[in-house]
């Protein structure tokens, strides 16, 4: 069913607008940017847990990246942006911001500004510059425009709020692809049906967390009930703003905005295009209802014209 075009704004509970009764609380995941290491462990353990083929090795030139995005064999993307230290920075939060309320950790870890492995102190070491990285994934959105466009139903809403393809009933049309507004689905090559992150739909209803959350080592990807994850995001965000982190700012939280809100949405240091995420997503099918209301009186008035021209002809 697609979306009513007045009703996107506000808060949304999308399992029980999907017809599940009783549902849980909506479930999904928060990453803060901040405490991301680059270490990858999230994409190793997503595609271990869930049989994602290998995505083969490219370094992407400079970049310690070797994935470059997300696609239908990486349903996990840890982003690597290096950029020169934002003028009047006053330095990485310690770790006590970066883990507070989630258990102690490694002073250097998190730090906005750390080096990649055999980069950092002595000679070597360097303070201009600092690397942003970010572990990408489905959005979850509250408003999925991928699941108003699947003919087939292989997209569906889960008791927990989330967005799955069923790979044995996707054709391969590939309109979901061009739906998402996040660019996050994609077809396997040699296979065509679409694939993304099912935010490990199989273990969470089994009580587990997502393997990508429980493999993090720093807590940066953390899951849980939607409402307890917004609720600890601003209050990391309120931390790193007193600790001189000013540029701090959550992405995909806001139940108004043009998705709805998201069921995976993240702590950035820098604006959202820098990690290659769109400013002001939006909801690709919420004109729908409207153009298909146009449609249908155009096609109307065509016809009382043609039955009008007919009977006026015939008299």
């Amino acid at each position: 069913m697609l979306p009513d075009p007045n009703s996107l704004s506000g808060p949304l509970d999308p399992a029980p607008d999907a017809g599940w009764v009783d549902a849980p609380p909506r479930m999904g995941f928060f990453t803060d940017t901040s405490v991301c290491i680059g270490c990858k462990a999230c994409e190793v353990a997503c595609k271990e847990w869930n049989d994602v083929p290998g995505s083969g090795l490219d370094l992407l030139g400079m970049s310690y990246d070797n994935t470059g995005a997300l696609t239908a064999n990486s349903w996990r993307h840890v982003a690597f942006v290096e950029q020169p230290r934002p003028a009047g920075h006053r330095g990485p939060p310690s770790a006590g911001a970066a883990t507070a309320g989630r258990g102690a950790g490694p002073e250097f870890l998190g730090m906005p500004g750390a080096q990649p492995p055999g980069r950092a102190g002595g000679a070597e070491g360097r303070s201009d510059f600092r690397w942003l990285m970010m572990s990408d994934v489905c959005k979850h959105c509250t408003h999925a425009a991928c699941l108003d466009v699947c003919p087939t139903g292989a997209l569906f809403r889960t008791e927990f709020g989330t967005v799955v393809v069923q790979e044995d009933i996707c054709n391969g049309c590939g309109y979901c692809i061009s739906a998402c507004p996040y660019g996050v689905i994609d077809q396997r090559k040699g296979d065509g049906r679409a694939w993304k992150c099912t935010l490990c739909y199989d273990r969470i209803g089994a009580g587990k967390t997502p393997a990508c959350a429980q493999a993090c080592p720093t807590e940066s990807i953390q899951y849980g009930p939607l409402d307890e994850l917004r609720e600890r995001a601003a209050a990391r965000v309120a931390t790193l703003h007193e600790r001189g982190v000013t540029e701090a700012r959550l992405y995909g939280h806001d139940p108004d905005d043009g998705v709805g809100g998201d069921g995976a949405f993240f702590l950035l240091l820098d604006e959202p295009e820098v990690y290659g995420l769109p400013p002001d997503p939006v909801v690709t099918t919420r004109d729908l209802p409207r153009m298909w209301k146009r449609a249908g009186l155009a096609a109307l008035a065509m016809a009382a014209a043609a039955v009008a021209a007919f009977v006026g002809g015939s008299s």
